[in-house]
Parts: C-alpha cells; structure tokens; sequence
C-alpha cells in the first residue's frame, strides 16, 4: 500500500534527502530548521510524524536518515520537480530563474502517469535547466564529472555544467554577469584573504565571491 503524505511532509522528506546528499547523513535538526526556515520545536514535530510512518529513521540528539521508502518518496519529488522546471523553460518560453516557485507547486500533483508521460513528451531529459541531474523511472540519475569553482587551480579551465543554488535571486545574478550553462570560465587569480577568485569568463574578467564560487559546478 503506498503512503500516503501531505505537501508540508513531502517538502521535509526533499529538504533532508538535499542535506544528506550535501553533508551527509546523519542530518542535523538545525539543518532542517535552517533548510525549512522554521523553528526547531516544529522541525521535531514533523519527525515524530514522518518517524511514525516509517518515512525517516529519528533519534533526538542523533539526527535523521530517510528510510528505503522515504528516499523513494523524495527521489520521485525531485524527478517530478525538474521535469516541471525542464517543461517550462524548454517548452513555455520561461527563464531558469523564473521556474522554482512553480515547480514547487507542481511537484506534489500524485500520479506516475502524467510523471511519465512529461518525461516522454521531453525527450526523457537527464538534466534540469540548471544543470541538475534528473531521476528516471528507477530512481537512477546521470552524474557529471565537475568540480566546484572553488576547487579549481589558478590556470584551470572548463565549462560551467551546474549551478547547485537555484534561487532566483542567485540566477539574476548570474544573468547580470552573462554566466549561464557552457559559459567557458578560466580562473586567473585566487585571493587567500576572502577565498574570492579572479576569472576569466566568456573573454570578460570578473572577481568571484566564494560564496558564487561555492555553487558553480565546471566540467574541466
């Protein structure tokens, strides 16, 4: 029998599953809260509720791990997630900055029918707009061969394959500075003092904070 879960349970199940996948698992409650933008007392409500339906593994004081059906639940979110933002820049004419806040409604529409049938009428795409690997039909996705920007040497080159924050707020900054996906990138300088770096992007010089750095993602 499936489980059954509301949008507040699904959008915890997907923000433990992207801390894990970031920091590793066991994930912290003031992960979440941070991740969730709410209190902790309310984060351990939630647990006890997603603990009772066998969706996560939770011990206070030990942090949380999703069970087999629980990262089931969040892979499939995830895959329907990038379908959507996939569909809507590639088919309604939408900027990736724009497509976040939709796909996060979008995402909690039920039924592996119209999941797959999007994936079919998109040519059953293996990443999302920004560069984010999409589950198929099994749970499986495509990883990249990348570095973060800022791993990368002084003299290193590459193409940016991945912008692991999606905010809108981040990707108007990019389109300020003329940084989309394949944008060719070379590092020139890197400066101890803030981790900030110096690059050589699409033949313009920028200075990089190391935050920008932190979540561009290059295929050397």
């Amino acid at each position: 029998m499936a489980i059954l879960s509301t949008q507040a349970e699904e959008n915890y199940l997907k923000a433990i599953f992207k801390i894990a996948e970031r920091d590793g698992a066991p994930v912290a409650t003031n992960a979440i809260a941070s991740a969730m933008n709410t209190a902790a007392a309310s984060v351990t409500d939630m647990l006890k509720r997603l603990a009772d339906k066998k969706l996560i593994s939770y011990e206070k004081y030990k942090g949380v791990q999703l069970s087999k059906s629980g990262q089931k639940l969040a892979t499939e979110l995830i895959r329907k997630h990038r379908l959507w933002e996939t569909f809507l820049v590639t088919k309604l004419g939408f900027a990736w900055d724009q497509v976040h806040e939709f796909a996060e409604q979008l995402e909690h529409i039920q039924g592996d029918l119209l999941t797959q049938q999007l994936d079919k009428f998109l040519g059953y795409p293996r990443f999302d707009p920004h560069g984010e690997p999409i589950p198929d039909a099994e749970g499986k996705w495509e990883t990249q061969d990348q570095i973060s920007l800022a791993m990368m040497s002084v003299g290193d080159k590459g193409k940016i394959t991945n912008v692991a924050d999606d905010s809108s707020v981040f990707l108007q900054y990019l389109n300020q500075i003329g940084l989309e996906l394949n944008s060719e990138i070379e590092v020139l300088q890197q400066f101890p003092y803030d981790h900030s770096v110096k690059v050589r992007l699409n033949n313009q010089e920028l200075l990089l904070s190391e935050k920008v750095s932190q979540n561009l993602f290059v295929k050397k």
